[in-house]
């Protein structure tokens, strides 16, 4: 069978799987007596280099849970090619035992990433992001990651490891490679979480998710039906549609919206 012809039974099979809720988990950020922004709500200061000159990705992994070096060095690359921060971008790794090891809300996640922070977001010229990586799973199991906030996404590697299916096509790190650039895409503001695009490339029916099967934004690429793109090639990249987003928003020509901080 011809990768071609693969690809296309992948996305057919995950078209017909349920529809997903979403990987941006922003209820009952009001209740939290501060405000730590919607995803998105840092877009601008990922984006422009002249406030924030560096940024640190802060990555807490309960023991056991540390991602793979490739998901990390896959982000930390296509972080390098949008975000303008001359002083360079980190990641930080943190062994953190995290006492839920069962089932996550969002606001769980929200607050113990709140709890394991090492800096504020916003702290002098650095501006810092987390990634937690806990045991156990999202309260919809079929979710791999989840953005919760402007600063803190997980990924729930129990629920990765399970979306591999028996041919390991995908692999469970070729899964986690693509969701865990996808959720920090939704810190990044995409698609569509803070502003309008003047491309029509958001999915009608998964809001803040790409309708462009190459995007790593695409909506499936949040969920266990990843595990239905046979051909072990998922998307890792943001398209052509996702980057123009990103440039037209930070020279100010599309409007962005719920921001933590502006130029």
């Amino acid at each position: 069978m011809s990768k071609g012809v693969q690809t296309c039974l992948g996305i057919l099979v995950v078209l017909l799987c349920p529809m997903l809720s979403g990987c941006i988990g922003a209820d009952n950020l009001t209740n939290l007596g501060m405000n730590r922004g919607i995803p998105g709500g840092l877009t601008l200061a990922c984006l422009d280099g002249s406030t924030y000159t560096s940024m640190v990705v802060e990555v807490d992994y309960h023991p056991g849970y540390k991602p793979e070096s490739t998901s990390t060095d896959m982000l930390l690359e296509r972080l390098e090619s949008v975000c303008d921060k001359p002083q360079g971008i980190q990641i930080q790794f943190s062994e953190t035992s995290f006492s839920n090891e069962d089932i996550w809300s969002a606001n769980d996640v929200r607050v113990a990433g709140w709890d394991a922070k090492s800096n504020d977001p916003r702290d002098g010229s650095t501006l810092y992001w987390q990634v937690l990586f806990p045991a156990g799973v999202y309260e919809d199991s079929s979710v791999l990651g989840v953005a919760v906030d402007a600063s803190t996404v997980a990924l729930f590697k129990d629920s990765i490891d399970d979306a591999e299916n028996i041919f390991r096509r995908p692999s469970a790190e070729k899964i986690e490679n693509s969701v865990l650039v996808h959720e920090v895409g939704h810190l990044l503001g995409l698609v569509n979480t803070v502003y309008t695009s003047p491309a029509d490339h958001e999915d009608s029916e998964h809001p803040g998710h790409s309708n462009n099967e190459d995007s790593v934004m695409y909506w499936a690429i949040e969920s266990a039906s990843i595990a239905n793109f046979f051909d072990n090639e998922l998307p890792t990249e943001f398209d052509l549609n996702d980057k123009q987003d990103l440039i037209g928003l930070n020279d100010g020509s599309i409007k962005c919206t719920d921001q933590l901080w502006r130029p």
